[in-house]
């Protein structure tokens, strides 16, 4: 098991689809053996990734190989070792380009308020926009109920000890989810700031949440997140009142990471700063 990131070499991902509550898991990607792709954190703050699989003797000396230093070893890691995500998630990308279809992969810490923003805007958009959600937990249906409730199509990955979705998975989402032609199809992913930034799942955009009861220097704090993302939504903008939280220091950072990302500041209570959001939802399915 990662001790950083909390991923499990036995991680299996179960997929439910909420509309007859039927689920399958997978662990193998159908070369005959289990893979697991995971990231670690080291002390000087390197982040690596490596895949465990039952056989990885073929593999190893293909490709050009990074050393890193974890727990008083050296480790010899592949720079493609997230080939196989990327090729998915490249078939992925063509999937909804075919169709018409804008992923959206929304990725932010625990608690940040994405379920919310997703219930409220799928009420609000629900006569102008088809929208349809993979809701992605290391366990329970909880958010997909919720997001069941608003009458819209989910499927529910759990993750298990895995701390983020794969391409493979959202893959393995979409294809029992079936989501209309030129639609939106929202992936919620598992609740982490880190490793979700190192797997593409074949979204058109990243869109990075985070609240103002986290702390203005999460854009600093998590680069590679901010960086990858092409929006930033800044929710729970309701509690600022009651909060020491400095927007505009907040903005800056992220703007010193990403110069170039869009960024919203919204309640999802009191519908504060959602026209925007909603304009432009509706602008990448035009």
């Amino acid at each position: 098991m990662c001790v950083s990131c909390g991923c499990s070499d036995d991680a299996q991902a179960r997929v439910t689809l909420l509309e007859n509550s039927e689920t399958t898991d997978t662990t193998d990607n159908g070369d005959g053996n289990n893979h697991h792709t995971h990231t670690h954190t080291l002390a000087d703050g390197t982040v690596i990734t490596h895949t465990h699989e039952e056989d990885i003797s073929h593999s190893l000396g293909k490709s050009s190989e990074i050393h890193a230093r974890m727990h008083g070893t050296t480790i010899t890691l592949e720079r493609e070792i997230l080939g196989k995500n990327d090729r998915i998630a490249e078939q992925n990308r063509l999937w909804f380009q075919e169709r018409g279809i804008i992923a959206l992969n929304l990725v932010s810490s625990p608690g940040a308020g994405k379920t919310t923003l997703l219930t409220r805007t799928i009420n609000d958009l629900k006569s102008q926009l088809a929208i349809s959600v993979i809701e992605g937990d290391q366990e329970t249906i909880n958010d997909a109920e919720k997001i069941r409730q608003t009458g819209c199509k989910v499927v529910q990955i759990n993750t298990g000890t895995g701390c983020h979705l794969e391409a493979e998975m959202v893959q393995r989402g979409y294809l029992e989810l079936n989501p209309p032609q030129n639609s939106i199809l929202a992936i919620e992913n598992v609740g982490n700031l880190v490793c979700p930034a190192l797997f593409d799942l074949g979204e058109k955009a990243k869109v990075a949440i985070l609240s103002v009861t986290e702390g203005e220097d999460k854009p600093i704090k998590y680069p590679h997140m901010f960086r990858a993302s092409q929006v930033a939504v800044l929710t729970k903008i309701d509690l600022l009142p009651y909060l020491e939280f400095d927007v505009d220091q907040c903005l800056e950072y992220a703007r010193q990471v990403n110069p170039h990302m869009q960024i919203f500041q919204v309640s999802s209570t009191t519908g504060a700063g959602l026209n925007d959001w909603y304009q432009w939802l509706l602008s990448v399915n035009s």
